[in-house]
């Protein structure tokens, strides 16, 4: 069986996915974070604690999400992260953000193939 190697998350992409994750799902812990950008990349992108906590500090020193101690499905204490009012304006600018960013890169690769 071929499998198709791991993608590591783009530098700057890591708070869309997670602000769009928790928009999507409502309060998640981290392991359920990264565990969801993993199923919905097919595999691809993985996420581990050395990437996805420092960014969870960073998005909530932010004001973009907050953070409060709950109990886990395995019945573990588990912190659990929710989208701010602030973090859901963020989110549309970040969105936005890439949509453009990705828009050029389309550009530049078919601008590319043309020459």
């Amino acid at each position: 069986m071929i499998t198709a190697p791991k993608t590591e998350v783009l530098q700057g992409t890591l708070d869309l996915l997670v602000l769009k994750t928790l928009e999507t799902l409502g309060p998640l812990h981290g392991f359920g974070i990264a565990r969801r950008i993993q199923q919905v990349s097919d595999e691809a992108l993985l996420l581990n604690q050395g990437t996805l906590y420092p960014a969870l500090v960073r998005l909530e020193q932010q004001g973009w999400i907050r953070s409060k101690w709950g109990v886990s499905e395995n019945n573990r204490r588990a912190r659990y992260y929710s989208l701010t009012k602030a973090g859901r304006k963020q989110l549309a600018v970040e969105a936005q953000n890439w949509e453009r960013m990705a828009s050029i890169i389309t550009r530049l690769l078919t601008s590319a193939e043309e020459a």
